[in-house]
């Protein structure tokens, strides 16, 4: 009887020189393994210094992680890969626009349910809302299934950004 390791997800944090092509070539580095990619988000951190840094959130097992993180040291643009789930803690946060359509009882309960969740109203007009929610990516998952029966027409998410906490940088 063999044991087999479960899938499970993890954030990448990846500090990788700010030139044309290197994207590409990380993500090329997914595709052509077969390996998935949940979540995506890149912008320049060190402006003077070139730098920018990717974050990737993927799942496998702690094997296939480890493999993406080896593979990933070896592209030259790249200066650092770190496991931001297993490296200690972490804070990882998203961002979401959500538009809600909606009259009467609906739009109230909306409303409700949005100050619940801490989430502000950037556009209105009578018949719908506009949201910008932020946190983890369950809380956002979860206040759109609430908006669902409630009018919900689309969903614009940034992807999840992490930083390790406490003193040291990465």
């Amino acid at each position: 009887m063999s044991v087999t390791s479960a899938s499970e997800a993890h954030t990448l944090s990846i500090l990788v020189d700010n030139e044309p092509g290197v994207l590409a070539r990380v993500i090329g580095l997914f595709s052509g393994r077969g390996y998935n990619i949940d979540s995506l988000t890149v912008s320049e951190t060190e402006h003077e210094k070139h730098v920018s840094r990717i974050t990737i959130v993927t799942r496998g097992t702690p094997m296939v992680i480890e493999q993406i993180k080896n593979q990933l040291d070896r592209l030259v643009p790249v200066h650092r890969v770190v496991d931001m789930t297993v490296t200690g803690p972490s804070i990882q946060r998203e961002l979401a626009m959500v538009k809600v359509q909606g009259r009467g009882e609906e739009r109230v309960e909306a409303l409700r349910l949005a100050d619940a969740f801490r989430a502000r109203v950037i556009d209105a007009s009578i018949e719908s809302f506009v949201f910008e929610i932020t946190g983890a990516s369950d809380k956002i998952d979860q206040f759109v299934n609430l908006m669902l029966p409630l009018g919900l027409v689309e969903v614009s998410r940034t992807g999840v950004v992490a930083i390790g906490r406490g003193p040291e940088g990465m």
